[in-house]
């Protein structure tokens, strides 16, 4: 029996899930775990930071996720003299009707692509803060709700880094996950370079807008052990001990991680969360919220040094049955 045709798994949901999933993996061709990871982001709400050189389809992803969930996308090329009215929108006055008017920024819709968002100021970074943890945009003292669903996916080149401004660590826990694109294997780079003029985003609508909102309310309902909570608080209480960190995974990165397993369990077609999906998802969950101590960083590459730490406490922390 597929997994997906279990009598755990509502048929409706796990259906079109998979026709979501085939359809990303139609246009991001080879990298299967990062197409559902991405669209694990998507059903718990959250928002998806991809560190990556150019080239590699960061873009390609997100564009492929808007038009297979027949959404609107816009595109921001984040550059040193952006200001925050280029992402939220501006008031002006408008001299027929004598009153100001605020016109909406790109921000408004339902996929923002925010382009080497490490390459803009601190300060235009700041503006997508209220966005992504509120879902509004608050302009001379009124806000304004953005469309759902709202996905940020942000880009940032980890080779490059002159002219950059290293997100600070508050923005870095408002993304659910960070994935790393990484390089087709060879059977995929040949049928993408053999498919060249098919090779961008496939004009294929899997759900629409509405039946994205039904998915995410379809995941928060996914059931989670107590157990599996006390295995996911265990593996953050680790975190916040480990000597190697000055700074352990916060109350919302717990959250987040809780989120994600729900999700993930319902892309599987199972309505309850295993700990295999805990142990899938630390990784991505976690890795950019840690913060590891100076000493311990001048001697490797932190990212990668996160990621070894993690696996270690995954290796440690006692697996519930």
């Amino acid at each position: 029996m597929n997994q997906r045709d279990t009598p755990d798994s509502p048929p409706a949901a796990a259906a079109s899930l998979l026709q979501l999933e085939e359809s990303l993996t139609r246009t991001v061709r080879g990298k299967p775990e990062v197409v559902r990871l991405s669209l694990v982001c998507l059903l718990a709400r959250g928002h998806l930071l991809i560190e990556d050189v150019p080239g590699v389809g960061k873009t390609t992803l997100a564009q492929a996720l808007a038009r297979s969930t027949r959404c609107t996308f816009h595109r921001l090329q984040f550059t040193s003299d952006m200001l925050p009215s280029d992402v939220i929108g501006v008031t002006i006055y408008n001299a027929q009707s004598q009153s100001f008017e605020y016109k909406k920024g790109p921000i408004f819709t339902h996929f923002l692509l925010a382009d080497e968002i490490n390459r803009t100021t601190p300060k235009t970074q700041s503006a997508l803060l209220e966005a992504m943890n509120e879902r509004q945009v608050t302009v001379d003292g009124r806000s304004y709700p953005l469309p759902e669903p709202f996905m940020v996916i942000a880009t940032q080149n980890p080779v490059e880094h002159h002219g950059t401004y290293p997100l600070p660590e508050s923005q870095l826990d408002r993304f659910l996950l960070r994935l790393r694109m990484g390089y087709p294997d060879p059977a995929s780079e040949r049928e993408i370079l053999r498919n060249r003029e098919t090779a961008g985003v496939q004009e294929a609508s899997a759900v629409e807008a509405a039946g994205v909102l039904e998915l995410q309310s379809r995941a928060r309902e996914v059931k989670v052990d107590d157990a599996l909570v006390d295995y996911m608080m265990a593996v953050v209480e680790r975190t916040r001990r480990h000597e190697s960190l000055s700074l352990g995974v916060s109350p919302r990165g717990a959250q987040a991680l809780y989120r994600a397993a729900q999700a993930l369990a319902l892309a599987g077609g199972r309505d309850y969360a295993i700990p295999d999906d805990v142990k899938r998802l630390v990784i991505p969950v976690f890795a950019h919220r840690i913060m590891i101590n100076t000493r311990v960083a001048l001697a490797q590459r932190p990212l990668e040094l996160a990621e070894r730490i993690l696996t270690e406490i995954l290796t440690d922390v006692e697996v519930p049955l």
